[in-house]
């Protein structure tokens, strides 16, 4: 009996409920859901499809990934690779007896002086770095203590290995990774990763990858954003040893994309030795069959001479498409005279209408053109919150698809995630920006529905798409080289390129 008067009472006061509904339509949908969970008779009904503006991207995302027609076979990638310690920068250094001081820039850390400084500098602008550490000794005495750290994991490191692991996340995509790689590496490699015999060697080289969180305080230091800062004393991959091992196991494997990383590694070694290594990129990326693109990958520079000999000297018209962060752009066009080449750092998010001048710059200087004999038609350039993607027209198509699959993938690796949650990323990208500062720009107002924006400029198409940011990010290593993977396994690039 008590059983059928407590029915009889909730389904009196779900009537009530509806009544109140039709009595009162405009009535918030929150009340509505307290009172219905007040009445103890569970959760109320979620609003149909998503709401949020991270929803409606994610989902319209969703839609225009696509795979393109003719698709990536056999992936070839070098030559840098390592194992990567990844820990709390702050913890680590605190282990080192050091403690927080002034922060200042070092190009080359010759002490633990030196690393506290330059992490203390980067940690505070919440930038990403990477430095070589010149010391052997006191190097390998700072590794060990990092490698054996509480909670210090081991991965697979260095942009080629990072993102050949990615290529081979695909089961029909095979993938032939040449670098310096060690037994531990080895281990952590996945299984459809070819490692030629010529590439293994006994021991690994070692990279240390101090992290740090977004608010994270050390002193009067405080982080504004989620960043590493990575440092190591790689002389392997400095001097690009496995180049020749690469490039001479094309012929056999033969590839239909080759990407190329590990040139900032060279920033340990001598201006003579620079200048020739440079030289051999050159003529190994010109013994690579006609036809095959050939992706370069660039890192975190601190030598502006190296960087413009790269631009300069026929590395950028070797190359067919190219992936780089704000930092590494802001520099780029510091070293090699560009547009906006006097701002001396970013203010925040890197304006759009800059980074779409420096681009097309790069495209208009040293990419293909009727007069000019290059073969750089694509950049793709990644940030926190937004990515672009700058193509020659006629060389690329499915790159709507590419820009929006390289954004979606930074929202779920820096997560942790299969796909996107869209209760842990926000949409943090300019709501409004223009397209160009050096002209008149056209004025873009952002439409999560609509997430990818196009413009052109003299025969030059630019795709901006925002990205979801991971408020709470687990881990943000090898980011930018998932990014660009992911944007090039989208990309199809022209069969009469």
């Amino acid at each position: 009996m008590a059983l059928w008067r407590g029915s009889a009472y909730a389904g009196f006061l779900a009537l009530a409920v509806g009544c109140v509904f039709l009595l009162e339509p405009e009535l918030p949908g929150s009340a509505l859901r307290c009172l219905w969970s007040s009445l103890c008779l569970g959760p109320a009904p979620a609003p149909p499809g998503p709401v949020s503006p991270e929803g409606r991207l994610a989902a319209a995302w969703d839609a225009l990934i696509v795979r393109p027609v003719r698709r990536w076979r056999r992936v070839a990638v070098g030559v840098n690779a390592c194992v990567d310690v990844v820990l709390s920068g702050v913890k680590l250094l605190q282990a080192l007896g050091l403690s927080p001081g002034n922060g200042k820039d070092h190009s080359i850390l010759h002490s633990r002086n030196d690393l506290e400084e330059a992490f203390i500098h980067f940690m505070g602008k919440g930038a990403a770095a990477e430095r070589f550490f010149s010391d052997k000794e006191t190097f390998h005495d700072i590794a060990q203590v990092a490698s054996e750290f509480p909670g210090a994991q081991h991965y697979v490191g260095g942009n080629a290995a990072l993102i050949g692991q990615k290529f081979a996340a695909n089961s029909d995509l095979k993938v032939l990774l040449c670098g310096p790689v060690g037994p531990k590496l080895h281990e952590l490699l996945d299984d459809n990763v070819f490692v030629p015999p010529e590439s293994l060697q006994e021991v690994d080289e070692f990279h240390l990858i101090l992290e740090y969180q977004a608010g994270e305080e050390w002193g009067q230091l405080k982080a504004p954003h989620a960043n590493r800062f990575i440092f190591s004393h790689d002389l392997s991959n400095g001097a690009m040893n496995m180049l020749e091992v690469f490039v001479s196991s094309l012929e056999e494997f033969q590839p239909d994309l080759v990407v190329l990383s590990g040139l900032h590694m060279m920033e340990g070694q001598s201006k003579e030795l620079q200048r020739k290594r440079l030289l051999e990129v050159v003529a190994s990326i010109s013994d690579i069959p006609t036809g095959i693109p050939v992706h370069l990958e660039l890192a975190s520079m601190t030598d502006r001479e190296l960087m413009s000999s790269i631009v300069h000297q026929q590395v950028f018209p070797a190359v067919t498409s190219l992936g780089l962060n704000e930092q590494e752009l802001l520099f780029l066009t510091q070293s090699a005279s560009g547009p906006h080449s006097s701002l001396s750092s970013w203010n925040g998010v890197p304006d759009v209408g800059m980074v779409s001048d420096i681009l097309f710059w790069i495209l208009k200087e040293h990419g293909r053109s009727k007069s000019r004999a290059s073969d750089l038609t694509r950049i793709h350039f990644h940030t926190l919150v937004y990515h672009i993607l700058a193509t020659v027209d006629g060389h690329w198509t499915n790159q709507l698809a590419a820009v929006a699959a390289g954004a979606r993938v930074a929202g779920t690796q820096a997560c942790a995630t299969e796909t996107i949650d869209t209760s842990r990323v926000s949409l943090r990208a300019p709501q409004e920006f223009t397209t160009s500062h050096s002209e008149a720009g056209s004025r873009i107002v952002l439409n999560p529905n609509k997430p990818v924006v196009e413009w052109h400029r003299e025969g030059i198409s630019f795709h901006f798409t925002p990205v979801l940011v991971c408020k709470d990010p687990i881990r943000t290593v090898g980011l930018g080289d998932a990014i660009s993977a992911e944007g090039l396994f989208y990309s199809e690039v022209h069969s009469h390129y």
